[in-house]
Parts: C-alpha cells; sequence; structure tokens
C-alpha cells in the first residue's frame, strides 16, 4: 500500500508539472505572438515624423495615465485603466487598424474587432482568458469609471501629438472639425478638465491655423 501511495503522488506530481508547463508555454507563444502589435502602423505621426505603431500608443496612454489620473471625473483604480490601454489594441493584430476617420472601415470594424478578440483571447489559459476579454469587453462598454478615462486617454493621445506634429495627419487626410468632435463626443465623461484643455490648445489652436477644414464654421 505504501508504495502505491508513493506511486499515485508521483504520477500526480508529474499531471502538476505538465500541466504548469503548458499554461507557461500557452502564455510563452501569447507573448511571442503579440510582438505583431508593433508592427501595426497607426495613422498618427510620432514626434520624429514617423508614423506611430500600435505597440507605442499603448506605452504612450499608459504613461499618461500614470501622470494624468489626478484629472479624472471619478476616482479610478489606475492600475486596472493601464491594464485595459495595454491589451484594447491587441485585437487590431488580427482586425488591423482602424483610421478614426475613414468612414468606410468604420462600418465593419466592430465585427473584425470581435471576431479577432474571440480568436486573441483563446490563445491563453483559460482564466487569463477571461480576465483579459473582460477587460477588452468593458473598455469597449464604456460604462465603468476605468473604461471612461481609458477611452479619454485613447481620444487625448492622438490629438495631443497632431498638435506636436503640425497637424500632419488632420491635414494629409483634410480632417473636419465635425469628425474630431464626433470622435471626441465622449472625452469629458472621463475627464471634463483634459477636454477642455484639449479643446483649446490642441483643436481649437489648430482650427485657427487653418490645419482643420472648418465645415461648422466655429470662430
Amino acid at each position: 500500500m505504501d508504495a502505491d501511495r508513493v506511486q499515485r503522488r508521483a504520477d500526480c506530481s508529474q499531471a502538476q508539472e505538465n500541466t504548469d508547463l503548458d499554461r507557461l508555454e500557452k502564455q510563452i507563444d501569447f507573448i511571442r505572438y503579440i510582438d505583431k502589435e508593433k508592427a501595426i502602423k497607426r495613422h498618427t505621426f510620432k514626434t520624429d515624423m514617423e508614423r506611430e505603431n500600435d505597440a507605442e500608443h499603448a506605452w504612450h496612454m499608459s504613461i499618461m495615465t500614470m501622470l494624468l489620473a489626478e484629472y479624472a471625473n471619478e476616482k479610478i483604480d489606475k492600475l486596472r485603466t493601464i491594464e485595459m490601454l495595454l491589451i484594447h489594441d491587441l485585437v487590431e493584430i488580427g482586425a488591423g487598424d482602424t483610421y478614426a476617420y475613414d468612414e468606410s472601415a468604420k462600418k465593419t470594424q466592430r465585427e473584425r474587432e470581435l471576431a479577432s478578440a474571440d480568436e486573441l483571447f483563446e490563445k491563453l489559459p483559460k482564466d487569463q482568458a477571461k480576465f483579459m476579454r473582460e477587460l477588452w469587453d468593458e473598455f469597449e462598454a464604456g460604462q465603468t469609471a476605468e473604461a471612461r478615462f481609458a477611452r479619454t486617454m485613447d481620444n487625448f493621445q492622438p490629438v495631443l501629438l497632431n498638435d506636436a506634429t503640425g497637424a500632419l495627419a488632420w491635414r494629409e487626410n483634410a480632417v473636419k472639425i465635425s469628425q474630431i468632435l464626433k470622435r471626441n463626443e465622449n472625452t469629458a465623461k472621463g475627464s471634463r478638465e483634459l477636454w477642455d484643455y484639449e479643446y483649446e490648445k490642441f483643436i481649437k489652436a489648430n482650427l485657427k491655423k487653418g490645419n482643420i477644414v472648418n465645415d461648422l464654421g466655429i470662430e
């Protein structure tokens, strides 16, 4: 009996080791896979006048959240907000980047990103797949304080970079003020103070310079 007990314990230990190894291999495979995010080019230009990629965008917003969380309309969990920002564009590995002012591409954006999310997060162990998918869904829904502020960061960051680069992307694409206001209609839900700053310092200033098409006749 003692020998049988020892063997059962050995078998259980080996099974646990195999399970742990499978988990680690899934995690490493996922980490290797998401390196592809660095190749997803956005339409926003960085201050070096090169186009930004998705990973750079996520990093920039994460740092911004560390610095600007004090301006959130509501108290937020900074770590959860940063987690959302770090993963919310991973789906673009499968779906591709959709330019905020490409009305045609936006028609299929939700469908493409949902399909990509279904495939992407299932690459992880079940508990982490559930955690990341729930984070992504929370960001998309925009109904929590963290999601509202994360979406504010997602709007604020490209506007900041457009201002820093002489509105290069806006000018290249003949972006209209009506499009920018529509894109930013929920920015104030996360931070009224940052929206007011963004509008006056970045948007209105570039509108006055002629860098934005003034289709609304704003003075």
